[in-house]
């Protein structure tokens, strides 16, 4: 049933700075509680609060008014009731914008309340420990949501406050005379994303809960039910707007970034900090996050130069190189120079004073790393519009990757070397792999899962030398990979992402001077490509595995 309201627009009274003069506190996470209830006492705040919180309050030596001195009701079933009383939600909901609001209020003995702060019962950190059932159920909070819509609702005179890190500017705010309008509707947006989140994790609980129960009902096998690597049975993604971009991925499209929001929240390229340069673009994300993808594939320094989202170059550091990132950096530009005009570099070790001066020399758009020497950044600054990202410290990947398709999401596992070990491929071709050859065999096959299938990468000493991507047939791919490489071909080794379905693809790479292969097998024609390889003399291993990159 809809809210019964006659009033007319002109029966509202502006209200822009709403002075604090009472505040009402129930938080479970005490963090900086004590310094803003001593701020608020300092200002002449009145305080109400709950339970716990105002135990901590009155232990502190603050004046506290405990809120069932207000309701005249105890709380109850162990906590349960305590804030569910027209004395609290009275003082929450009263729009003081009407008089008629203000009349009823001093009718009924109730005071407005025009602070709340408030945060929820543990229930995440509840699930994330282990527990189940009731002790899970226990830490559904109810008082706590129905506080925070009313005050965010009520935003007109009311400020609601969720975060902690936010209590410094509620108080600078008590200080200055009151809370703004803009500052309250920007604290109530904060406040319904933040219950939204909560239900959503209480939502996604009941279903999980629920979910094999169902599935058996379903019909389906205990075996398909371990399958399930914890994919939710409800999905909510949840973003918070950071910015609106001059354009997308072409002139004519908007676009914005969000920042991953909620409790499953990791930190990458989205939380980069910017350090010089113009604004980012669309593109400049997109190529960014895909050259951190493939610069952190290795474990060695390695520098990864990225354009329209495909390598450029690859390369990690020589063994005994004075300066390890700009060595990196150096091998990696070389295999296309020429591309890498424009390009992103992505580096997995702090920039150095040497990598800089290298990259000074070269028109690049986004340079992102750790971190950045001092020299270093000295250096890269004096090109103005030369985008520096500095990573989070933080930094990771998602547990999870999303795509969007029309109608839905696709989710999947983050593909990864976690478990990469080369005892695990099998020789189908010539002669073991020497050291040397094993590892250029391991870095083209980390590497070539960075390049867009049908992926092809030619490596030499730890760096690409030639790389054909995102050709719709195999046989391409090698042809480009070999035409990038030139006369560096010979003598390289070749990583291919998927199986070659016929052997002309191999005998492409085998006439370029190929001395060894790595790929994942599996084809139904592999004995004819096995064969080509053997008959070269060449080395070839399978992986077992693919690495598909679209």
């Amino acid at each position: 049933m809809a809210a019964h309201n006659d009033h007319k627009p002109s029966d509202y009274r502006h209200r822009d700075r709403v002075p604090v003069k009472r505040a009402l506190i129930s938080v479970s996470d005490k963090t900086g509680l004590l310094e803003l209830a001593s701020a608020l006492y300092a200002s002449g705040v009145a305080i109400v609060s709950t339970g716990s919180t105002a135990k901590t309050i009155a232990e502190s030596g603050i004046p506290v008014t405990e809120v069932s001195q207000v309701t005249g009701f105890p709380e109850s079933l162990d906590g349960r009731v305590k804030t569910l009383h027209p004395k609290v939600h009275g003082g929450l909901l009263a729009d003081l914008r009407l008089v008629a609001h203000e009349k009823q209020l001093e009718e009924l003995g109730i005071e407005a309340f025009e602070l709340v702060v408030v945060n929820l019962y543990p229930f995440v950190q509840t699930v994330a420990s282990g527990a189940k059932g009731d002790a899970v159920v226990e830490q559904i909070d109810i008082g706590g949501p129905a506080m925070v819509r009313a005050a965010a609702k009520n935003h007109a005179n009311v400020a609601i406050v969720v975060d902690p890190s936010r209590y410094g500017e509620v108080i600078e705010a008590v200080v200055d005379g009151g809370t703004t309008l803009a500052q309250r509707r920007n604290l109530a947006a904060a406040a319904f994303a933040h219950t939204a989140s909560y239900d959503g994790a209480v939502a996604k609980w009941f279903a999980d809960e629920l979910d094999s129960e169902w599935r058996r009902e379903a019909g389906q096998s205990e075996d398909n039910l371990t399958k399930n690597p914890g994919f939710p049975s409800r999905l909510t993604i949840e973003g918070d707007l950071v910015n609106v971009l001059r354009y997308g991925e072409n002139s004519h499209q908007a676009a914005a970034l969000y920042r991953s929001a909620g409790e499953s929240a990791v930190a990458g390229i989205a939380q980069a900090r910017l350090l010089n340069g113009k604004e980012m673009s669309y593109n400049n994300y997109v190529d960014a996050d895909a050259a951190l993808r493939a610069a952190f594939d290795h474990v060695e320094p390695a520098v990864a130069i990225v354009k329209h989202a495909n390598p450029c170059g690859i390369a990690v550091a020589d063994a005994d190189a004075e300066d390890a990132i700009a060595s990196a950096h150096a091998k990696a530009h070389v295999c296309d120079p020429v591309s890498a005009f424009g390009g992103v570099v992505a580096a997995n070790r702090p920039v150095t004073k040497a990598m800089a001066e290298q990259v000074n020399g070269i028109f690049t758009e986004v340079i992102v790393a750790p971190s950045y020497e001092l020299a270093a950044l000295q250096i890269l600054t004096q090109k103005k519009n030369l985008r520096i990202l500095e990573l989070p410290a933080n930094f990771s990947r998602e547990s999870f990757e999303a795509r969007q398709i029309s109608g839905g999401l696709l989710l999947q596992e983050p593909d990864s070397f976690n478990n990469l070990t080369v005892a695990n491929w099998t020789l189908v071709s010539g002669a073991k792999a020497d050291p040397a050859t094993y590892a250029d065999l391991e870095f083209a096959w980390r590497a070539c899962r960075a390049v867009k299938s049908n992926g092809i990468l030619l490596a030499k000493e730890g760096a690409s030398v030639g790389i054909g991507m995102g050709q719709v047939n195999r046989v391409d791919s090698c042809r480009l990979a070999v035409d990038r490489a030139t006369s560096r071909a010979k003598g390289s080794v070749a990583a291919s992402d998927a199986f070659f379905p016929f052997k002309d693809g191999v005998e492409i790479l085998i006439e370029a001077g190929v001395r060894a292969i790595v790929q994942p097998g599996g084809s139904m024609r592999d004995q004819e490509v096995i064969d080509a390889a053997k008959a070269a003399g060449i080395t070839m291993y399978f992986t077992n595995e693919r690495h598909f990159y679209h």
